[in-house]
C-alpha cells in the first residue's frame, strides 16, 4: 500500500477529530490571496479536507470547488456546507479543464505528498490556473519525510514527506510559476510549513 493510500485512509479515520481541532490555524494567511482576487473569482481548494479553514474563509467572497481524495473528508465538508462544488480527486491528475481556476489554494496538503510526485502536483496546479492566477500553498522549513503514529491523539499514523524549499523554488519554477513571496505564518500549526505565493506567468 503506498504512501498516499495510507494517508487517505488515515484521514478518512480520522475525519471528525481533525475537523475539531482545526479551529481557524491558517485562516490569516488566506488574507494575501484574498487580497488579489477581483469579485466572484473561481478558487479550487486542493487537499481541502473538511474546508473549516480554506473554504469556510474563501466562500463569502468566490465561487469555490474543494478537492480532496478522503471521502470522509468531503462528506465533513458537505454536511457543512463548505464550497460551492466538492469533488473527490487527486492533486497530481486534477479532474479539471485547463485554465479553469483564478487561484488555487492548498493548505497543509501537498506536504503529504510522497518528494517525487511535488512537481507533478504543482504543475497540475499551474495547468487548471489562467494565466496570471495564484497558488497559495506551503512546504517544509527542510528536507523530510516520516511519520508520526499518534497523530492529533487519535491513535492514527499519519505520514509527511517534502523537499526544503529551494527545490520547491525549482519545482515551481520548471511548472511555469513565479515566486512573489515567502514566509513562516505567524500561528502554532503553520510555523514549521512555509507559505509560497506564486503566479502562473501570463
Amino acid at each position: 500500500m503506498g504512501q498516499r493510500r495510507r494517508v487517505r485512509d488515515a484521514y478518512d479515520d480520522i475525519a471528525a477529530d481533525y475537523d475539531d481541532q482545526r479551529g481557524e490555524d491558517g485562516a490569516g494567511v488566506l488574507r494575501v490571496l484574498l487580497d488579489r482576487l477581483g469579485p466572484d473569482s473561481r478558487v479550487l481548494d486542493a487537499g481541502c479536507g473538511g474546508g473549516r479553514v480554506g473554504l469556510d474563509g474563501l466562500d463569502p467572497h468566490h465561487r469555490t470547488v474543494g478537492l480532496d481524495f478522503s471521502g470522509e473528508q468531503l462528506r465533513v465538508a458537505a454536511e457543512a456546507g463548505r464550497g460551492d462544488a466538492l469533488v473527490a480527486g487527486d492533486m497530481t491528475g486534477l479532474p479539471f479543464a485547463d485554465d479553469a481556476f483564478d487561484a488555487v489554494a492548498s493548505l497543509f496538503a501537498v506536504i503529504h505528498l510522497p518528494t517525487d510526485d511535488h512537481g507533478t502536483a504543482l504543475s497540475e496546479f499551474a495547468r487548471v490556473l489562467r494565466p496570471g492566477g495564484w497558488l497559495l500553498f506551503n512546504t517544509g522549513d527542510h528536507e523530510w519525510e516520516g511519520a508520526n503514529d499518534d497523530w492529533l491523539e487519535t491513535g492514527t499514523r499519519m505520514e509527511w514527506s517534502y523537499p526544503d524549499p529551494e527545490e520547491t523554488r525549482r519545482l515551481l519554477a520548471d511548472a511555469g510559476f513565479e515566486v512573489e513571496s515567502f514566509w513562516d505564518p505567524d500561528d502554532e500549526r503553520g510555523g514549521d510549513f512555509p507559505m509560497f505565493l506564486a503566479r502562473r506567468a501570463e
